[in-house]
C-alpha cells in the first residue's frame, strides 16, 4: 500500500500508511491525520518515520524528517543481503532471504517500501502474522540492522570463518 515516493536532497521517501483520526469535538468531528513514512538512501541507510498534523501533506513532511534524523546503516551484500534473517515486531514476523542477482524485489507493500529505500534490489520475502504496515516496516527494519557480513562475524569473534 506504499502511496507515493519523493526525493529530497539524495533521500528516498515512500509513504507507507496514512490514517485518519476523528476527535469528537461539539460542532462534530474534528479529522487529523497521521503519516508513517520509510526513508533512505538507496546505498545502505534506512529509518523509518512518523508525523501528525491536520493536513496530509504537513504530516509526511514532518514523517521525513523523523525519518532522516533517525538513519541507521545496513550490511548489505551487493544488491542483496549477506543472509538470511528474520525480523520481529509486535505480532509481525518478516523473514528476509538473500536472491541470486536479476531476482527483484520479491515483497509485499510495506516490505517492499524498505528494502528499495535501503537500495535492496533482489531478495525475497515473507511476512507472517500481523498485516499491519506500521509494525511489518519496523519488523522490517530491525531485521536489516541485524545482519551481519562474513568480516564482521570473524572480527567480533575473533576467528576466521574460510
Amino acid at each position: 500500500m506504499a502511496h507515493e515516493e519523493s526525493t529530497h536532497g539524495g533521500l528516498i521517501d515512500k509513504v507507507v500508511k496514512i490514517k485518519r483520526c476523528a476527535a469528537v469535538v461539539k460542532g462534530g468531528r474534528r479529522f487529523s491525520f497521521a503519516a508513517m513514512v520509510v526513508v533512505g538512501d538507496g546505498n545502505g541507510r534506512v529509518a523509518w518515520g512518523y508525523g501528525k498534523a491536520n493536513e496530509v501533506p504537513p504530516a509526511v513532511d514532518k514523517a521525513v524528517k523523523d525519518g532522516t534524523q533517525k538513519l541507521k546503516q545496513v550490511q548489505l551484500n551487493g544488491t542483496t543481503i549477506p543472509h538470511e534473517i528474520t525480523g520481529r515486531f509486535g505480532a509481525a514476523r518478516v523473514v528476509l532471504v538473500p536472491a541470486s542477482q536479476g531476482t527483484g524485489v520479491i515483497a509485499g507493500a510495506a516490505v517492499r517500501a524498505v528494502c528499495e529505500a535501503v537500495g535492496i534490489k533482489d531478495i525475497l520475502t515473507k511476512s507472517y502474522g500481523t498485516a499491519n504496515s506500521t509494525n511489518v516496516v519496523k519488523a522490517t527494519i530491525e531485521a536489516l540492522i541485524n545482519l551481519r557480513t562474513q568480516n564482521d562475524v570473524e572480527r567480533l569473534r575473533g576467528v576466521s570463518l574460510t
